[in-house]
Order: structure tokens, then C-alpha cells, then sequence
């Protein structure tokens, strides 16, 4: 629902140095997603009115990747440091407004904190996410009053020994009100060694005003943390994962190991899921009851029926298993793959756009596409549906409780019939009636006395 009052700003401008690429460093994937696509959606999630966007470096990248998005675009054409970036939102903000400030390369900040921020901060003007560490080196501290009262921050190469004691850090996250963030911003000077406009120097403006800056704090320390370089980003890629392979043991699924599991998705599923190791998921998954993943498979934008078993080394992908029914090893259904109830499919067999019927099975070696197979039917090894010609794709229909011979070619478009069969070898181009046998190949012949080649002495 929308927060009719909720300005969210995005700071997203840096090039990232460190990461030594030519991609704006927020673009840089956590599970196959930008990590400011993951600060986009939980910003969004809570119902924002408006979602800011400061951009400087590879602009036309970020607008290209983040087009599905609702946006409003806000260039920092120089990078003068955090106070200035949000400066730049200025416009942008009304009075009545109540602010957040998230950061593009800060992605596994969950929804619940924010709010949990949003509610601290009540009637006051400030509030600040702050984390406590248990090495705080290098963070700006927290400085509080005898009372507990937030006074300001200061930055570690500015703290005393005293204050390098301090573990309560800033994560830079905050929410404020419009109008006095506005009027804080506006009275920023960059009277600093580094000549910048510091976000932290709000802080102080407030405490001297005599707000009562409220503070949240998160729940886990990997929601605070960005990635300034490729092992940062490998740490957070692992933080999430945790997190993912976490919440499915908690909604019933066992993973045989946790650590070796990889959500690029959603996945939703149902009570006892067993999950092997190195699976990966990637869109929108849902997994019914009492299936079971073996291990090393991929499963994309795919629905699996209950009981159903996906054996190792398999890929599935848009397609969709009714319960019981079986995959693998090594298979590979592709878009528009439908297995219905019971229906089996074994090693080294693809499908693509076709229906199996309920209990129809393909046990090895495979290739079925643009065909519709009837309940009960038997495709042999080596069977082909060709479904191409050079210039269209055609359909195979093949009957209920046929019995598809090894090795057999079906030239589409072609019908076969209820029960019928086709002879080993065979190339079918033809329709064959219910309860009929095909054979189509060539007559075999034996030639007596037949001379076998022999090497050439000397080569």
C-alpha cells in the first residue's frame, strides 16, 4: 500500500573504482540481480510514493537496466561527496514529506528494519540505522549524551582514544523530515580536507537543534554492509544465500547442505523438500510437497508437482511437472514442457513445447519437441520427434499407450494413433491408425563372402 508521504532517496552515483570494471558498481549482480535493484524493490515494498534515484556515472547503463522500474531520475553530475548527492533530490521533496536515504550498493537491507527505522523515528525530525561491531575501525562513531541522546557522529581518523572505544557505528541510512532535511542540507559547506559535502554533518545540525534523533538497528550486520570491491560482493553474495537457504529449511525443506544452494529467485514450496547440493534456482519457482531435488540441477520459472523427483544433473526450465512425476539424470526440459501426473522422463532426453501425458514415459536419449504424447505412451531410445523443417516448426501427436519403437525418426507433421506401434529404426512420415504397426526402413541385406578391408602395409 502507498505511503502517501514516503520519499525515498537512493544514492547510486559512484563509479566504484575498486571493482575495476566498466559496469556503475551498484549494477554489480547479488543472485543475478543488481544490488540497487535490490534496494529499488524493498524501498518499494514499503509503499514509497516517490523513489529517488541519484545517478552520476554510467547513467545511460543504469536507465537501460532499471527501465522496468518507476523512477525518478535525479543526475549528480559531480560527485561532491554524500550531502551533495542528496542535495540533489531537493526539488524533488516536499515539506510534508517523510525522507529515507538508502544507498545502491547497500542490498540485503531487509523491509522489516526500514520500518522498524520509520517507527522509531515517530514525531521527530531524524532518526539513524545504526550497527554495533564488534571491530568499529574506520566507521564514523555514534556519540551520545549521559542521557543516551544522539549528539553527532565523528569519524574515526577524527576520534579521540576514548572515542575509538565507541562500537555503535553509522550506517549512513536515515529518515528525516522534508522540510528540515531540506533547511540541514541547505546549510552544508565543505570546509573538509576533501573538500566534499557530508550527509553526517545533518546529524550534528540536528542535535544543536535539539532533536530527539531516534535510532534502529538491524538485525544482522550483513544488512548494512556494501560491497566496494569483488570480495565485498562475494560476501554479500554469500549473506544472502544464507538467508534464502535459511527461510526454506524454516518453511519445511531440508537442504543436505546450505551452503551449497543458490537462490537467484523466488521459491516457494511446499512441506518436506529435500534439497541435494548445488542446486540452482533462479525466477519464479514453486516446489509442491514431498519433492525432491537430487544434486547439481538448475530449475528456472518452472512448477513441480508433489512427490515429484528431479534426479542430478538435470535442467529445467518453463516448464511444468504434475505430482509424482520424474526427471533425469541428466534431462533437460525446456520452454513450454509439460509432464503430466506420473509421467517419467529419463537420462539424456530433451523436451521442448510438447505435453506428456499422464504415466507416458521417455527413458533415454531423446528428442521430443512440438509434440503432444498421450497418457500411457512409451517413447523408445533414440526416438526423434522432426519438428523443423528449415523454415517452420510442425506437431507430432502420438496417441494413447503407443509404443514408440528405439530409434525411431517421426517426420511432423504426423499422427500416431491410440496403441499403435512403430518398428525399430523406423522413419514415420505418415499417420498410423489406432492399434497399427509401422515399420519404415530399408530391407536388410546380407552379403556372403564380403571381403573386410585391411591396412595398407607401410602407411
Amino acid at each position: 500500500m502507498t505511503q502517501s508521504n514516503l520519499n525515498v532517496v537512493i544514492l547510486a552515483a559512484g563509479k566504484g573504482t575498486r571493482m575495476r570494471s566498466n559496469l556503475p558498481k551498484v549494477l554489480h549482480p547479488v543472485a543475478h540481480k543488481p544490488m540497487v535493484a535490490h534496494v529499488i524493490e524493498t524501498a518499494q515494498s514499503l509503499g514509497a510514493s516517490k523513489t529517488q534515484l541519484i545517478y552520476g556515472h554510467g547513467g545511460e547503463q543504469l536507465q537501460q537496466r532499471l527501465a522496468a522500474y518507476a523512477l525518478q531520475w535525479v543526475e549528480q553530475a559531480e560527485q561532491l561527496g554524500t550531502g551533495h548527492a542528496v542535495q540533489q533530490s531537493i526539488p524533488y521533496i516536499e515539506d510534508s514529506d517523510q525522507v529515507l536515504i538508502l544507498y545502491g550498493d547497500v542490498p540485503l537491507t531487509r523491509k522489516e528494519t526500514l520500518e522498524q527505522l520509520l517507527l522509531a523515528k515517530g514525531d521527530s525530525a531524524l532518526a539513524l540505522l545504526t550497527v554495533t561491531l564488534p571491530d568499529p575501525t574506520g566507521y564514523g562513531r555514534i556519540e551520545r549524551n549521559s542521557e543516551g541522546r544522539v549528539t553527532g557522529i565523528v569519524e574515526h581518523k577524527d576520534a579521540s582514544t576514548e572515542q575509538h572505544k565507541i562500537r555503535e557505528v553509522n550506517t549512513g541510512i536515515m529518515a528525516a523530515d522534508g522540510k528540515a532535511l531540506k533547511r540541514w542540507l541547505q546549510a552544508l559547506d565543505n570546509n573538509n580536507v576533501q573538500g566534499e559535502y557530508y550527509l553526517t554533518d545533518v546529524v550534528a545540525m540536528a542535535a544543536a537543534e535539539g532533536v530527539d534523533i531516534k535510532t534502529a538497528q538491524p538485525e544482522t550486520i550483513a544488512e548494512v554492509e556494501g560491497a566496494n570491491n569483488r570480495l565485498q560482493l562475494a560476501a554479500l553474495e554469500r549473506a544472502y544465500q544464507h538467508r534464502q537457504a535459511e527461510q526454506l529449511m524454516l518453511n519445511g525443506a531440508t537442504l543436505m547442505d546450505p551452503n551449497r544452494i543458490d537462490i537467484r529467485g523466488q521459491v516457494d514450496i511446499g512441506n518436506d523438500v529435500v534439497i541435494d547440493v548445488n542446486v540452482v534456482f533462479e525466477g519464479n519457482v514453486r516446489l509442491g510437497e514431498g519433492v525432491v531435488i537430487e544434486p547439481n540441477c538448475i530449475l528456472r520459472d518452472c512448477v513441480i508437482g508433489n512427490g515429484a523427483r528431479i534426479k542430478a544433473n538435470s535442467v529445467i526450465e518453463q516448464a511444468i511437472l504434475g505430482d509424482n512425476a520424474q526427471v533425469g539424470p541428466f534431462a533437460r526440459l525446456r520452454p513450454g514442457t509439460e509432464l503430466k501426473n506420473g509421467a517419467a522422463v529419463g537420462n539424456f532426453v530433451e523436451i521442448k513445447a510438447s505435453v506428456l501425458g499422464e504415466g507416458a514415459k521417455a527413458g533415454h536419449l531423446s528428442y521430443i519437441g512440438d509434440a503432444v504424447v498421450g497418457a500411457g505412451a512409451n517413447i523408445g531410445a533414440g526416438t526423434i520427434t522432426c519438428n523443423y523443417d528449415g523454415a517452420n516448426k510442425h506437431q507430432t501427436v502420438i496417441g494413447e499407450g503407443a509404443f514408440i519403437g528405439s530409434n525411431s525418426s517421426l517426420v511432423a507433421p504426423v499422427t500416431i494413433g491410440n496403441r499403435a506401434t512403430t518398428g525399430a529404426g523406423s522413419v514415420i512420415t505418415t499417420a498410423i491408425a489406432d492399434d497399427s504397426l509401422a515399420v519404415g526402413r530399408a530391407k536388410q541385406r546380407n552379403i556372403e563372402g564380403w571381403k573386410r578391408p585391411v591396412k595398407n602395409k607401410g602407411l
